[in-house]
């Protein structure tokens, strides 16, 4: 079974005020203390956040690790291969796939996903499992990027957090560059399952993710069935 979970924002590299995804993540295991790697790229390996992912995983039943490329490099595929879960910090997308590409990351990452490895991530750490992801790295505008197409289709998280990210999607969608979008709101989750969107797990009240198309000159924003996690 391949597993993605694409959070649209929020959770311990914001607050530590509830742990409800990181357990919802490391749930998807299906095993007692899985080992799960974050991989912080997209913000140059930020130390800060490193210490916000111990911080709430070591208090968690689970193995954490984490990969860094801005210091001395671990043997990558080795690594990977020994994870229950994979877990993609936000930040600059652009510059992080870059690096990985570079380090043939993406294609580690690939064979992990199909070998049943749960992928999951916050911001860039969603969107970069799509085929394309409408993305902050560039500071001018909101831009779709290609990314890594573990999922086919489009995604825009912060849905509601950030108010561009609306408009640029109607845009995109008027002017038939992409046929739909997935967005994801702060505080919820879209959990897909061999590729298919099967759930919201919102992890914040009144949270939801979305399919967004456009017709006859109007946006359609249809809600997913959605998973309220509960303390």
């Amino acid at each position: 079974m391949r597993q993605v979970i694409a959070i649209g924002g929020g959770g311990f590299g914001r607050t530590q005020e509830s742990y409800l995804i990181e357990q919802y993540i490391l749930d998807q295991a299906g095993k007692k203390n899985p080992k799960i790697c974050f991989i912080p790229t997209a913000t140059g390996d930020l130390d800060p956040y490193i210490v916000n992912y111990y911080s709430v995983f070591s208090k968690l039943q689970c193995k954490p690790t984490h990969i860094s490329f801005f210091k001395r490099t671990i043997d990558l595929e080795n690594h990977i291969k020994n994870q229950d879960i994979i877990f993609v910090g936000g930040g600059n997308t652009k510059s992080m796939l870059a690096v990985w590409k570079d380090w043939g990351l993406d294609k580690i990452l690939k064979q992990a996903y199909d070998n049943g490895i749960v992928m999951s991530g916050v911001s860039a750490g969603a969107i970069c499992w799509f085929e394309r992801g409408l993305t902050d790295s560039w500071a001018s505008e909101l831009k779709l990027m290609e990314c890594m197409n573990f999922i086919p289709g489009n995604c825009a998280p912060h849905y509601d957090e950030e108010p561009e990210r609306r408009p640029v999607t109607k845009k995109l969608l008027a002017k038939k560059s992409i046929n739909f979008m997935y967005g994801i709101e702060g505080g919820a989750a879209l959990h897909f399952i061999n590729e298919i969107p099967k759930s919201t797990i919102r992890f914040k009240k009144n949270k939801n993710a979305y399919k967004i198309t456009f017709e006859k000159n109007k946006i359609n924003e249809s809600p997913y069935d959605f998973k309220e996690l509960k303390i």
